[in-house]
């Protein structure tokens, strides 16, 4: 049958199974909005207010799903506008299709009206992208950039189409789901020499970050820590992979980690890492964050290979398959005597204490936590909030805490929860925030309204950059440089003045009332928690240090 490219864009989407797409319209989109309406009954758009929050809301609508996320912009401050949401996919290995509408081919180099070279722009943050030349490309390319955003180590795919190819015709025939590509076989004999390096071991421990969650190995990693009494510390990209009483589970590791997941690692003969990058702020000093231990690293992605930490035994494959090849090589084993060094570091960990009428941070995350149940998924934006919710939400289940890990991107938080909320409408999503966070993209509120998504922000307002003014305070004597927030902002009067409800708690018990209340209205709400702007995140790594200069 014969289609034009906007007609053919959105078949290809339904052919790759896409329910929901994030976006906002333009001249250079016109030709597939039109189509848009037509398929209507077929395919949901989400109208976001600024094309930002539909790129984090594409993001987070995959992280909670594991399904490709799509966001559409059009052309010029359209297509820039998503820069930053691309780049948090990639930093996190978020499979996200982006497509940005272009002026024609006749007008490309011209310095057109909001015309931008975003294949460019978007190079260095994209698995690939594409360029679409030609009405009759577009079919392939689309099945090929889900192919690519769902292949190996997921990310996000660009492609720019511009406004005469989404007007032209063509022949169109559907070819069916595009599937990822199958994942190469591990070595065998690198997985043969792994067991026997952990069937050696009289210290194991493993270390296991968001390639987990990716391949879906969790119940692979549990066997694994069971069989050889393995204990496991994971980054903040795998909170909710182990339950939270798990025994062997250490927590947390990192600059904002437990002290006894850091020693555990330091002291280790055996190092395990599962689909982690051994970032800088995991190994804040490479050099004395593993001392004697040899190094199993297994990655999907070879570049992660001896990038950050040198291991002594790689094996490149999907986690899930090498651990499935694994485990039956691994003999029962028992580490009682490491087990019991580890549990005498336990009692020296970081645990913060309740005052008497002052509302804290650990309360707030663990009465949210408590509030939403093991079903709902807690989603933030990035400062002290962000490590209080990872230290005390205590999440059970993959795909439940959703942050930005790698690029930091502080106004994530409320887009991945219109994502989240959109991809689950029934299960409770609490969207953690700080004001100076909130105050970034609080504009899609107004997103949450229109569509009638429930989710619940609690804005942890201490009236200062929290994080930055902790740095200021340890480290630059406490000159507090552009770090306090002289803001007036009414939250409850912004919340009612968006067409949501608004709340403000300054004790724990008006602050479970809030919580039960807030979730009780079925709207989109704001509860201002009030916290002292001194509360710090502890404990802490300086950047660069080791576990020994911990700040408890």
């Amino acid at each position: 049958m014969k289609l034009n490219g906007s007609q053919i864009l959105i078949e290809s989407l339904l052919e790759q199974e896409v329910d929901t797409i994030f976006g906002y319209p333009g001249g250079a989109v016109l030709n597939i909005y039109d189509a848009l309406y037509a398929y209507r009954d077929k395919l949901t758009h989400v109208l976001t207010a600024h094309e930002q929050g539909a790129a984090h809301a594409a993001d987070g609508y995959a992280r909670a799903t594991g399904k490709v996320g799509v966001v559409l912009a059009t052309s010029g401050p359209g297509a820039t506008n998503l820069i930053t949401g691309i780049a948090t996919a990639f930093m996190d290995s978020v499979p996200m299709v982006a497509i940005t509408g272009n002026v024609g081919t006749d007008l490309i180099g011209l310095d057109s009206f909001q015309e931008v070279y975003i294949a460019g722009i978007t190079m260095p943050i994209t698995k690939h992208n594409f360029v679409v030349r030609k009405v009759e490309e577009l079919h392939d390319v689309i099945r090929e950039a889900f192919r690519i955003a769902k292949s190996g180590r997921p990310g996000p795919v660009l492609v720019d189409i511009p406004k005469d190819v989404t007007s032209n015709t063509c022949e169109f025939q559907a070819k069916g789901l595009s599937i990822g590509d199958e994942y190469a076989k591990a070595d065998e004999s690198a997985v043969k020499e792994a067991a026997k390096l952990i069937n050696a071991s009289k210290r194991p421990c493993i270390l296991f970050g968001g390639g987990v969650i990716i391949s879906q190995a969790e119940e692979e990693l549990l066997s694994l820590m069971n069989k050889a009494q393995i204990p496991a510390t994971h980054t903040l990209m795998a909170a909710g992979v182990l339950g939270w009483g798990e025994k062997l589970n250490l927590g947390l590791i990192g600059m904002h980690g437990s002290m006894s997941a850091g020693k555990a690692i330091a002291n280790s003969d055996l190092v395990i890492a599962l689909g982690t990058r051994f970032s800088d702020r995991v190994a804040t000093d490479k050099n004395k964050f593993i001392r004697e231990a040899k190094v199993i690293h297994i990655d999907v992605d070879a570049a992660e290979i001896n990038k950050n930490i040198t291991s002594d035994l790689s094996v490149i494959g999907d986690v899930k398959q090498v651990l499935t090849e694994l485990l039956p090589m691994i003999k029962k084993a028992k580490h009682d005597e490491w087990l019991a060094q580890i549990q005498e570091w336990k009692k020296f960990d970081y645990k913060p204490k309740d005052k008497e009428g002052v509302l804290r941070p650990h309360q707030i995350i663990q009465a949210i936590s408590d509030e939403v149940g093991e079903d709902g998924i807690i989603v933030t934006d990035v400062g002290q909030h962000q490590m209080w919710a990872a230290q005390y939400s205590k999440r059970t289940k993959s795909r439940s805490f959703l942050t930005s890990g790698g690029l930091g991107t502080m106004g994530y938080g409320y887009g991945a929860a219109i994502g989240a909320q959109k991809a689950y409408p029934n299960r409770r999503v609490a969207h953690v925030t700080g004001d100076g966070s909130f105050h970034m993209n609080l504009n899609e509120l107004c997103t949450s309204v229109s569509f009638g998504l429930p989710i619940v922000s609690i804005v942890i307002n201490n009236s200062v950059l929290g994080m930055v003014r902790q740095w200021q305070t340890q480290f630059y004597g406490k000159r507090y440089s552009q770090t306090t927030l002289e803001r007036a902002t009414d939250y409850v009067k912004l919340a009612e003045a968006f067409g949501g409800v608004g709340f403000r708690a300054t004790t724990l018990d008006e602050l479970k009332k809030a919580l039960k209340e807030a979730y009780a209205t079925g709207k989109p709400c704001i509860i201002e928690a009030i916290i002292d702007r001194d509360e710090k995140v502890l404990p802490m790594i300086p950047a660069g240090r080791c576990i020994d200069d911990i700040i408890m």
